[in-house]
């Protein structure tokens, strides 16, 4: 992708760059007791739209989890905050359980102070609906998850700050097939990861690598045309968001290296990835159908970044089936400093 993107300034009054605050001091961010913590049952499966309203804070990061330990979650919550902390961004924390059995809600006690806006489903209602909730409540100028369970360290988190502040791209996306990632999996996952993203690939033909890593961010007015229109409730949505990015012609998609050094048991069983095989089917026909509508009313023109919301945002982009214009295809990869490049993982 060439850095030239063609598309104008945002306007000031719509920021969507992550600004540098000053930097906490030591006790900032250690532990405070959660606040009363907001359930939804039912209600929270029908279907959440996009961000409400224009940005408050530099970034949102959701954190989906279901029964991975109270001290596992801590932990994680912990790191979280302290490497957006050292980042010096405005930042909040949107921790959602989906239906947890083990009490891992408890987790949510060792967060930063001020920062966290923990949710719990009522019920098991698939990650992606746990993370569809949890991005419709964020007030982030960018708005991204990272896995709860802790598989992927939360230090990852600052290549991709520092890629949503130098540039500003559409969405950034965590890649371990990036030849500078370091993923330690073992043979057999490596395979299937690799058939995967093969599957992905000739079905989608989209211009990441690697759409399943549990870490990405999208810019605000992103976010707020592509959530509305997803429907996946399990591991498919992260296909499903990037997928309709696409077509919708936010091709601005940076993707970065990962380092996940070690694995806890996989929560993927035999019958989740028949789920999920039948899930990426599904969205296929769905997107092959949304193409076959044709284009979209024009508007004004996606340049000028309107609010999440209004009826602008919802206007100027490449109508959906067709490509995104010429100097804008494909994805800036970002190499990962002072790190030999190693052979992409499975």
């Amino acid at each position: 992708m060439t850095a030239g993107r063609g598309r104008a300034p945002l306007r000031p009054a719509v920021p969507t760059g992550l600004r540098r605050r000053r930097p906490p001091s030591r006790t900032a961010g250690r532990v405070a007791p959660s606040a009363e913590v907001p359930t939804a049952g039912g209600a929270a499966a029908d279907r959440a739209g996009a961000p409400h309203g224009e940005a408050e804070l530099d970034l949102t990061v959701v954190v989906p989890f279901r029964d991975v330990g109270p001290e596992r979650l801590a932990r994680h919550l912990q790191a979280i905050g302290e490497t957006l902390s050292a980042c010096a961004v405005d930042f909040e924390l949107i921790p959602v359980s989906d239906g947890s059995t083990d009490g891992s809600e408890a987790g949510v006690a060792l967060v930063p102070s001020g920062r966290v806006r923990p949710v719990v489903l009522v019920g098991n209602h698939g990650k992606g609906e746990a993370l569809r909730t949890g991005l419709a409540m964020g007030r982030g100028r960018y708005l991204g998850f990272i896995d709860g369970d802790g598989d992927i360290p939360a230090a990852n988190l600052a290549a991709f700050v520092q890629a949503a502040r130098s540039g500003h791209p559409d969405v950034i996306v965590g890649s371990k097939s990036h030849p500078a990632s370091s993923v330690a999996y073992p043979p057999l996952r490596r395979s299937s990861s690799a058939a995967y993203r093969k599957l992905v690939g000739l079905l989608f033909a989209l211009p990441v690598g690697d759409t399943q890593t549990g870490v990405k961010l999208f810019r605000r007015d992103v976010l707020a045309e592509v959530l509305p229109r997803t429907v996946e409730r399990r591991f498919v949505l992260d296909l499903e968001l990037l997928a309709l990015a696409h077509q919708l012609g936010f091709a601005d998609v940076v993707e970065l290296p990962v380092t996940i050094p070690r694995r806890f048991p996989s929560t993927i069983s035999p019958r989740s990835t028949v789920r999920m095989l039948v899930d990426t089917a599904a969205t296929f026909v769905r997107l092959r159908l949304r193409r076959a509508q044709g284009p979209r009313a024009a508007g004004s023109s996606r340049g000028t970044a309107p609010g999440p919301g209004s009826e602008g945002s919802q206007a100027g982009h490449v109508h959906p089936g067709t490509e995104p214009p010429a100097g804008r295809r494909g994805r800036r990869s970002v190499p990962a400093p002072a790190r030999s490049a190693r052979p992409p993982p499975g």
